[in-house]
Formats: structure tokens, sequence, C-alpha cells
């Protein structure tokens, strides 16, 4: 870890931007100053030597911020895992940026090749048995003989990725809090705990990505997101059945997930007083949604306005009701996780 601090601190030293954040991580030897730079080829030579030396960097993708290390290297995975404070019972999303590279990794059949294809590069991950010579870290996949593969779009996270790295990524935020769709989302929870932040503005998409693992006759779908099961069924042609079976085999699949830090009251057609209020369609409230009810909209802003909601004065936090359809499936999943 010393190496590690020591690129680091080498390139922070020569660097002229101002330290966003400076916090000591009580299982680290010294503290990170914690940086954001927006998208270059200076911020992208960074993150790259980071990366290359076992560190963390927080990156943009279409979904959600991601804390991105080394999918091949356990000590930097390991880095994820402390960062966050993630059990490690909770595998993490490997992000590709080739399918070359994905097949190194994983075995795809008809049904997950079919899934490639129609969604890749895209806000979809596909759960496949490892291949016998998977290079990815077994803590990574938590152990599992699956892992979980996406090839993302956002230029900022393919840009880095390049043909040939594989990056594990879960959301950059402290494990169980609120998912990060700005660099300041990523600030407030690792601020000290990482070296760099790439600001690549907001996510376009706001919810982390659908999670599907292929059966030769179904599709299992592990976390609702931006592909909804329709558009799945439509592209191979299978049903889309949900998971059932209480195991953790995929990220985002606990039940407490998301929480903004105070009580979150959800299908709330008469929000109580002294509550912040979430708004979906024409109405009052402290943080709107979407005042034409679009569930793209709505999506792409849900977790700004929990994170607006976390720190107001506020007690509480009630959100009006969406519709338990098409992307509205998934924007509920993550306020039902963010209520428990």
């Amino acid at each position: 870890m010393s190496g590690l601090l020591g690129v680091a601190k080498g390139w922070l030293a020569a660097s002229g931007s101002v330290a966003i954040a400076a916090r000591v991580n009580a299982s680290s030897p010294a503290p990170f100053e914690t940086r954001v730079r927006p998208f270059g080829q200076e911020a992208m030579d960074q993150a790259c030597a980071i990366l290359d030396a076992g560190g963390c960097v927080a990156i943009p993708t279409e979904t959600v911020y991601g804390l991105a290390a080394d999918a091949t290297n356990a000590e930097a995975v390991a880095g994820i895992y402390e960062a966050k404070g993630r059990p490690s019972f909770n595998p993490l999303i490997i992000h590709v940026g080739s399918m070359a590279q994905a097949r190194r990794i994983g075995t795809f059949d008809a049904g997950a090749q079919a899934l490639a294809e129609a969604f890749w590069p895209g806000p979809l991950t596909i759960v496949v048995p490892r291949t016998a010579s998977c290079p990815v870290a077994t803590l990574a996949t938590a152990g599992l003989d699956t892992v979980a593969l996406r090839h993302p779009a956002h230029p900022v996270m393919r840009a880095i990725l390049g043909d040939d790295r594989a990056l594990a990524a879960p959301s950059a935020n402290v494990s169980g809090s609120v998912s990060p769709t700005k660099a300041a989302h990523v600030l407030a929870t690792l601020g000290g705990r990482i070296p760099l932040v790439i600001d690549g503005g907001p996510c376009s998409e706001g919810l982390e990505s659908t999670i599907v693992a292929p059966r030769a006759d179904r599709l299992i779908l592990l976390r609702p997101g931006p592909i909804t099961p329709d558009m799945l069924t439509a592209a191979t042609g299978l049903p889309v059945e949900s998971d059932t079976s209480g195991k953790i085999t995929a990220p985002g699949q606990i039940a407490s997930h998301y929480a903004p830090g105070k009580p979150v009251l959800v299908d709330c057609t008469a929000p109580p007083a002294e509550t912040f209020v979430i708004g979906f369609g024409p109405g009052e409230c402290d943080y709107q949604l979407s005042e034409s009810a679009n569930l793209s909209e709505a999506a792409a802003r849900l977790f700004d306005a929990l994170h607006a909601g976390a720190t107001s004065a506020k007690p509480a936090i009630a959100i009006m009701p969406i519709p338990h359809e098409g992307l509205g499936l998934a924007i509920n999943d993550r306020l039902k996780r963010a209520a428990a």
C-alpha cells in the first residue's frame, strides 16, 4: 500500500489543483487528499497511473459514478471494499471495454450473446459463468463461479478502459448510502478515502444498471434498471423472471440500501408535515423528479433528490407515488431499499 501512496502523493504534489477534501482513513498510514479533475488527458493519465499502482479512482458512467480498481489485482479490489466499507460477500460488477475482453472473463451462451449485442455498450450487466482462465480476482466475485460483466457507454469510463483493461467498479459511495450521480455526491462520503474523482458531469441514466442472469429458457432479473423486462424479452425472445432465491448473487440485492440517513416514506399521496417532499408530476414539493411525470427524467434525478433530502433540515423524506411499470419498477426498487 505504501507504493500506492507514493504514486498518489507524487502526482498530487505535482498538481496545481485545489484539494477538495482531506480526511484520515483510519486503516491507511496517511490521509488522501481527494481531488476532483474535469475529464481530459491529464485527468485520464493520473487515473491510469493510480489504477496501475493498485489504487481506486471515482469515474463517471452513464448510470452512476463508479469506484474503480484493477479487477485482476486482489489487493486493489480489497481497496474498494475498504474505502466503501462494503461487505465482502457482496460481489462487484466488472467493467470491460470490449467484447473480446468480456469473453476472456466470462462464458457467453446464446442468450448472453443476444443481450450483449442488443444492449452493449450500455446500462446492462450480464451474469455469466467465469472462464477457466478468468483473470478477475476471486474477491471481486465474492468467491462465486459466476461474474457480473458490463460494457459501459460513458465516454470517460470507455476512454480509461480501452480495449484490455478490466475494472471492478461499484457505486462510488460508502456502502449502503445513496448512490452518486454527480462528483459532489462522491465527495460527500468518500472524500479523504480516495485520491481522485474524475468529474464527467451528471450521469444520464441516474440508476444503476439492470442485472440479468441468462438461462437456457428464461432470464433471471437480479436487479431492475434502465433496461426493462419488456426490452430484455424483445431482444432475446425469452421470458423474464424475478429472482426469488434469497441469495446474494449480484450487486444491489441487499434489502437495506441507498439509505439517506433518515426515514423514507414511499407512495405518499398526502405527505406529513415537516417532511422533505420529492414530487412526481404536477404539485408543490421540495424536489421535483419530473413535473411531466416522465419516468426517464425521474430516474436520472432520483439519487440527486435523495441526496438533497439527506442534507435538508427536515427529519424525514416523503416520495409521491411513482408507477410500478417500465422504468418505474427500477425506481421503486431503489426507493423500497432506501426505506428499508
